[in-house]
């Protein structure tokens, strides 16, 4: 049975038939660690002195941006990550200076210390990055971890987390946005309401679909909602949709049409699985990856990874999965030309390809706590979701 969650965010499939272990993770912070690995050259580039100021931040209970954002509120060198690592975690990553100018040896928080390890002669970028490691422990599970052998079978859906986890919206907001609906996009970002979500939330949200209540609940909005009130405060000042919409950091816009193109994927790969198609191997007239993480057409006998459409203005059609995609795109009435949107040129987006399935390595249980390895963009939940088969992911921590 597939989870209502999963079926909101695309996925509409297990790529496995182990019949689940159930239980919990990030019980505590501390059951969920992960860290960054750079490529063997990057990580020889990284020298004693001369350069840019490369750090190791260790962390936990907060988020990537937040911890940098208060690394400059305090110390004010400006540092960039190759990833970004959520809170529910510990977590260890690289990030950068993008200037030579002023660097420091260390700082430290209660929630995260900053260890400065050299000097790049060129600043990290997300491309150094080529994997992350993580070792899990999940809590009252059932004791048939070990009996788990498919972690080489799953496919590379998209995570929980690109959608907004709790409030599953980002795509929504993506797809109101290609669709030029900025009135619909608003109402999305300040009023959508999700099950998943806390009681407070839902409530300021559901006075909120009214808009002659903005001016009056604008108070209680809670900061923990920046985006919300960002919106809101446009709205009330300008009682302009796409005036509101262009307030939002473009990152974060750019993101929201990113989510969309990661929910069409989620489908794709879902319906192409459920069609029979095999997404483990490649085959003539496939598009693939090879071993450098190239993209190229299949060639018999070399080591590739099949890749699947990421859908944008680019699309590119001549591929198996064809039938499926169109057939998706369809359905949402969205062409790939719509990935290209005059009003709000900066958000476009031309696509691309992704892995079809997850490359897995470095894998080995100890009791309750199981370690792997994942290629960068792949997400540790997906292959979670396919050991633990959670009835509810937000409840099994997910």
């Amino acid at each position: 049975m597939i989870p209502n969650l999963d079926s909101q965010i695309g996925i509409t499939v297990y790529s496995t038939s182990f019949n689940g272990i159930g239980g919990k993770i990030r019980v505590s912070p501390e059951d969920f660690a992960v860290s960054e690995i750079i490529s063997e050259k990057s990580l020889h580039s990284i020298k004693e002195q001369d350069g840019y100021a490369v750090y190791k931040l260790k962390k936990k209970k907060i988020d990537t941006n937040h911890a940098l954002s208060e690394i400059f509120k305090k110390k004010g060198i400006r540092l960039k990550s190759l990833g970004l690592k959520d809170a529910s975690a510990i977590t260890e990553q690289f990030v950068c200076s993008n200037n030579k100018g002023k660097s420091i040896d260390s700082f430290s928080s209660e929630r995260y210390t900053l260890q400065r390890i050299g000097y790049a002669k060129k600043p990290l970028s997300k491309k150094d990055m080529v994997a992350n490691h993580f070792k899990i422990k999940i809590s009252d599970c059932n004791a048939h971890l070990s009996e788990f052998h498919d972690h080489d079978k799953i496919l590379n859906f998209y995570g929980y987390q690109r959608f907004g986890s709790k409030r599953p919206v980002t795509h929504l907001i993506g797809k109101a946005i290609l669709q030029k609906n900025f009135k619909k996009a608003v109402d999305l970002i300040i009023s959508f309401t999700s099950s998943y979500d806390s009681k407070e939330n839902t409530e300021i949200r559901e006075k909120l679909i009214d808009k002659s209540n903005y001016k009056q609940y604008f108070d209680h909005v809670p900061p923990q909602m920046d985006i919300e009130r960002v919106v809101l405060r446009e709205m009330i000042d300008h009682d302009d949709e796409q005036k509101a919409i262009r307030a939002i950091p473009l990152s974060l816009r750019r993101f929201y049409i990113q989510a969309y193109q990661s929910y069409i994927f989620n489908q794709s790969l879902s319906s192409a699985f459920s069609d029979g198609e095999n997404m483990f191997e490649s085959q003539e007239g496939d598009v693939c990856f090879d071993s450098d993480g190239q993209l190229g057409k299949y060639v018999k006998g070399m080591d590739q990874i099949l890749a699947l459409p990421f859908v944008g203005y680019s699309y590119y059609k001549k591929t198996r999965f064809d039938y499926q995609i169109s057939k998706i795109l369809e359905r949402e009435e969205v062409s790939p030309k719509n990935f290209f949107i005059k009003e709000m040129q900066e958000v476009s987006n031309e696509g691309g390809f992704r892995q079809a399935a997850i490359n897995c390595t470095n894998y080995s249980v100890l009791n309750n706590t199981v370690e792997f390895s994942l290629s960068r963009g792949s997400f540790a939940t997906i292959l979670l979701r396919e050991i633990m088969k959670p009835k509810d992911p937000i409840k099994a921590g997910f």
